[in-house]
Formats: structure tokens, C-alpha cells, sequence
């Protein structure tokens, strides 16, 4: 690549990404709309898309890399059954299905077989991407998404090895017996475990001591590159060696300098992954036949989608989990490139359809983004307001009401279970009330805005209200309900913010428990013993700072609706906080 090149494509990137960002549609449409744009189908400023898209695919790879190095191998052994089970039946599954439609359209069984394979995995770079820009890869969706993907990427090789049975030549695969290229995978799988465990980390240690920075950044780009490209040679997938070493220096004391070395380059090299799909975009072919694309990209995200949804619900997954993982995968994969041209290669295949099928990937992956947008921002409100389950009937009567079963009120409820309090739990979300119950938890379905339901859990007669409602408006409309109907009721509310904290006590909340406040005092606590400041010390400046927050927090509640006074304030407190702690010390030196 120039360097006239590499400016035309960070000009591109800088332009669109956060246009399309700031309209909405995410920065991977910008990316692929920038490619479409600077390639041969729009002004043709870049040509050589296939080196390019190459040297992109790097992106993926240190992708992987670092979701890696978030997952121990104890966290990895534990998602064994969602890989090698929803993933086992996702690959299957869809790979017959659409090899089966591949025959009733007229394809050989071979040809339909190979075309199966390669539409029956995702692209990861696509989906993961979707995930971290949406914060959804610790849901359930997205850990049962992520464990397909790994399932596909192990299912590579296999794959590529399969291709040569299927076709009528060897030309341009890997030959010999599959057994003899099995006992090298493992063989070098094997390897890789070893040296990542007795080697990487002395080298890493040694790199570290010499306090050079660039020279241990360059270190972390030729782990990722060297077992990305050791894995690609015995044809396996780069990104799951890149993934492997991600994950056997997980638990290593590198993690964070490794990940913090890695992610500029990471984030750089997948937007040129999206780039260069985007400008693979052959107008030319589509137009000549637009029915044959077309159908074929409605037929594919309709399988998978169709697939994808009935594996999360086979796992237990919610209606809108299951829904958001089966937008978030029915794309074909970066790897098809890859199976198709060594089908084409082996004779599998003829060129003309792979070139079609390749089309198809791609407008398969453009069209994700939106149908990713159309779930969340209609679809999810759609079904939300069509959703006829009813509240459950309320039949008991506790002094203690909890509005709220998520990690919050789940909390309260269990240590008063402990001590045995009896307590009536309300929770809005069905999902969220199918999915504690599994666990024993009783809890009703009922939203606590409705009086009627408020009523009917005894709010005029209970002593407490635990409102742990973590949606501000739903939060203040609840608790304005509640001291309406029911003023005997002490409500002790959650508060996600300082205005939400002065909404609340204009209601006349009875207390009131910030998010995150007394666990980020406590961790500030350990964070001065850490720095060797002694615990009764560390337990006095915390307690200083929690007094004069406090105090603070009354004395600008008048001014909750004048924001430049509030920040006028929050100086002045600052400037004081700094003069509490000198007069401690003063204090302490007399002593």
C-alpha cells in the first residue's frame, strides 16, 4: 500500500465513521460505505482490494487476540458445551439446510455441500464488533454468540481439508492423508500451549525488564502475527491461534500492558477489514443479475436467522436474547472468501457461482448493521407493546415490597432471606423474571407503576418500599405513585446519579442509596493501603470524604436545576475537600 493510499483510506475512515456513527447506524456501516466509496465501485481511487483485504484481515486477528486475553482458561473450559454444543448444531444445522436448497435448485452434491459449509459460518469481525460497540459481549446473547464463533473458527481447518475429497484436483490445497494433517494440527495446537506456558512469559519478563516500551509493543505484535501465521501455515484459522495465545497469557501479570500495546493497532486494522469489504463490493456483477443476489442473501439471513433463534431458545435464552443473537449472526464470514476460492482451486466449484455466493457474503454482511438497528431501535418496541402475558396475580402480603429484581434488589432479597423477612418482589421484564425463577427465586411479574398491582401487594399495609429501579423515569414515576397512594411507606430508593438523588428527595424519599458509591469507597479505601498508607488512616479519609459528600450533596440540592451554579459549587467543594484534609493533617502532626 502507498502512501498516497493509506491517506485516502484514514481520510475516508475520519470522514464517514463518525458520520454514520452520529446518524445512528454505527461505525461499521461508515467503514463499509468509506470502502464503497474509494473502490473500484464508486471513484476507483484503490484497486488492489485483494492484498488489501490480506493485510486487513490482521484486524481480526488481534481482535481475537484480546478478547483472549479477557478469557482465562478456566473461564474458556466452561464454555465447552455452548461451543461445541449451539455451535456444533449452528454449523450443522445450517450447513444442511442450505446445502439441501442448494440441491433442489439444481446444484451437485458436492457443490452444494461446499456452498453449505461456507455460508454456515459468521463473521466474526462483524458480530464481535456489533457486541463491544453495543456492550452486549457479557450478556447472555452475547457469550452464547461468541462461543458459536469460536466453534466456527475451529471449524476452518476441517473444512479447508474436506474441500479436496469434494473436488476432482489437489490443485491449490493442502494434499496427503487427513489423519497425517490431523496429528499436525494438534502437534503444533500442542506446542503453542507448551510455549505459551514455559516460553512466552520468561521472554516477556526479560522484554519487561528493559523498560523500553516500543521494543515490548513490537514483542506483542509478533506473538499475535508469528501464532497467526504458524496457525494459518498448518491451515487453521488465524484468529484462533491469535485467540489461543490471547487466552494462555489471560492469567499472565503482562495481560494489561499486552492488551493496552495491542488495541490501537486492533482498532486501525479492522476498520480497514470493513474498508476493504466494502470496496470488494461488485456493482457491476449485481447488476447483471440482481434477482440471483438478492434471493440468495434473503435465503441465507433467513436460515440462520431462523436457526440462530431456535438454538438460543433450545438454550434457555430469552425471546429478545435469542431475537438480538440471531440479528446479530446471519451474515456469512470473512472465511468464506477463503473456502470458495480453494473450491473454486479443487474444481469444487465453478468460479461463476463462487463469485455470486462471495456477492451475497457481502451484502449479507452490509445488511446486518441495519437489521441489527431495526431490532433494537422498532422491533424490540413493537413485540414489547403486542406482548399480551399478563401480570401474575399477587397473593401475599409481606412488610417489605421489593420494585426491581435485578442485581440490586436481588441483593436485598437474598439477605433478607437470610434472615428470614418475608418480602413481595416485583419485576417488569419476563425475561428477567423467567430467568431469576430458574434459580428458586420468587418473584411476581408486575410493573410497579400500576397502583393496582401496588395495591394488590399490600403497599398499605407494608412498612418498606425497596425501590431498585435502575431506569430514572421509571424510577421517579414509581416512587411518586408510591408517596401519593401510600405516605405511611418508607421508601428506600436506588439513585443512579446526583440529579437523580435530588429528583428523589424532591419526592420526599425516605433514603437513598447511590449506585456504586459505597463499593467505589471501599475500593478507595484499599487503594491507600495499597500506596502503604496505614488502614486507620485510610479508613479516616474515606470516612472525611463520605461526611463532606454528604454535606454537599444537601447543600446543592436547592440548586438542582441550575447547572452553572452546580459547577461553580463543585469547585468551591473541591477547594474545601483539599483544606479538610490539610487541617486533618495539622492535626495529626500536633498530635
Amino acid at each position: 500500500m502507498s502512501l498516497a493510499e493509506a491517506t485516502i483510506f484514514m481520510a475516508a475512515a475520519v470522514l464517514m465513521a463518525p458520520l454514520f456513527k452520529k446518524l445512528g447506524l454505527g461505525a461499521i456501516l461508515g467503514y463499509l460505505a468509506a470502502g464503497a466509496l474509494i473502490g473500484p465501485a464508486a471513484f476507483g481511487w484503490i484497486k488492489d482490494v485483494e492484498n488489501i483485504m490480506h493485510f486487513a484481515e490482521l484486524g481480526v486477528v488481534l481482535l481475537l487476540f484480546i478478547i483472549g486475553l479477557e478469557l482465562e482458561p478456566k473461564r474458556l473450559w466452561a464454555l465447552r458445551r455452548s461451543v461445541f454444543g449451539a455451535g456444533g448444531v449452528q454449523v450443522l444445522a445450517t450447513g444442511v439446510v442450505l446445502a439441501g436448497m442448494g440441491v433442489v435448485l439444481g446444484l451437485p452434491l458436492k457443490t452444494a455441500i461446499v456452498a453449505g459449509m461456507g455460508l454456515s459460518l459468521s463473521s466474526t469481525a462483524f458480530a464481535l464488533q456489533l457486541l463491544a460497540e453495543k456492550k452486549q459481549l457479557t450478556t447472555q446473547h452475547g457469550r452464547l454468540s461468541f462461543a458459536v464463533l469460536l466453534f466456527q473458527d475451529i471449524m476452518v481447518a476441517p473444512m479447508l481439508a474436506l474441500i479436496p475429497i469434494l473436488g476432482t484436483t489437489r490443485e491449490g490445497v493442502a494434499s496427503g492423508p487427513i489423519w497425517l494433517s490431523a496429528l499436525e494440527i494438534i502437534g503444533v495446537v500442542a506446542g503453542v500451549i507448551l510455549a505459551g506456558r514455559f516460553v512466552l512469559r520468561p521472554i516477556l519478563r526479560t522484554i519487561a525488564a528493559v523498560h523500553v516500551r516500543e521494543v515490548f509493543t513490537a514483542m506483542a505484535l509478533l506473538l499475535v502475527i508469528g501464532t497467526a501465521l504458524l496457525m494459518d501455515e498448518i491451515g487453521l484459522s488465524m484468529a484462533l491461534g491469535a485467540f489461543l495465545a490471547g487466552v494462555l497469557l489471560a492469567d499472565s501479570e503482562y495481560r494489561h500492558a499486552l492488551e493496552a500495546d495491542i488495541e490501537p493497532f486492533k482498532g486501525l486494522l479492522l476498520g480497514l477489514f470493513f474498508i476493504s469489504v466494502g470496496m470488494s463490493l461488485d456493482v457491476a456483477a449485481f447488476i447483471e443479475r440482481p434477482g440471483n443476489v438478492l434471493g440468495v442473501v434473503a435465503g441465507l439471513l433467513t436460515i440462520k436467522f431462523s436457526i440462530l433463534y431456535f438454538i438460543g431458545r433450545a438454550n434457555k435464552l430469552s425471546n429478545d436474547s435469542s431475537r438480538s443473537m440471531a440479528f446479530i449472526l446471519p451474515q456469512g464470514g470473512e472465511f468464506a472468501f477463503v473456502l470458495f476460492s480453494a473450491a473454486v482451486a479443487a474444481q469444487a466449484m465453478s468460479k461463476e457461482l463462487a463469485d455470486l455466493l462471495i456477492l451475497a457474503v457481502i451484502l449479507s454482511m452490509i445488511a446486518t448493521p441495519f437489521l441489527v438497528a431495526f431490532n433494537d431501535t422498532l422491533l424490540k418496541k413493537w413485540l414489547k407493546s403486542a406482548d399480551t402475558r399478563e401480570f401474575d396475580a399477587i397473593d401475599e402480603e409481606n412488610k417489605v415490597i421489593i420494585a426491581g429484581f435485578g442485581r440490586f434488589g436481588q441483593i436485598v432479597a437474598r439477605i433478607l432471606r437470610a434472615r428470614k423477612i418475608d418480602f413481595t418482589a416485583l419485576e417488569s421484564s419476563s425475561g428477567q423474571v423467567d430467568f431469576v425463577r430458574k434459580f428458586g427465586s420468587k418473584v411476581f411479574y408486575g410493573d410497579a407503576k400500576r397502583l393496582d398491582l401496588l395495591r394488590a401487594a399490600g403497599a398499605d399495609k407494608a412498612e418498606l418500599f425497596v425501590l431498585a429501579i435502575d431506569k430514572v423515569d421509571e424510577s421517579i414515576q414509581i416512587a411518586q405513585i408510591a408517596k401519593e397512594n401510600f405516605p405511611n411507606l418508607k421508601i428506600y430508593a436506588r439513585a443512579r446519579n446526583r440529579q437523580h438523588v435530588y429528583k428523589l428527595k424532591a419526592l420526599g424519599v425516605d433514603y437513598l442509596i447511590r449506585d456504586t458509591y459505597v463499593s467505589s469507597l471501599e475500593a478507595s479505601e484499599k487503594v491507600l493501603e495499597g500506596l502503604g498508607i496505614g488502614y486507620s488512616e485510610s479508613k479516616r479519609t474515606v470516612d472525611l470524604f463520605r461526611e463532606h459528600d454528604e454535606r454537599i450533596l444537601e447543600e446543592t440540592y436547592k440548586y438542582a436545576e441550575d447547572e452553572r451554579k452546580l459547577v461553580d459549587l463543585a469547585k468551591q467543594f473541591a477547594k474545601e475537600l483539599e483544606e479538610v484534609f490539610e487541617q486533618d493533617q495539622e492535626k495529626d502532626a500536633i498530635t
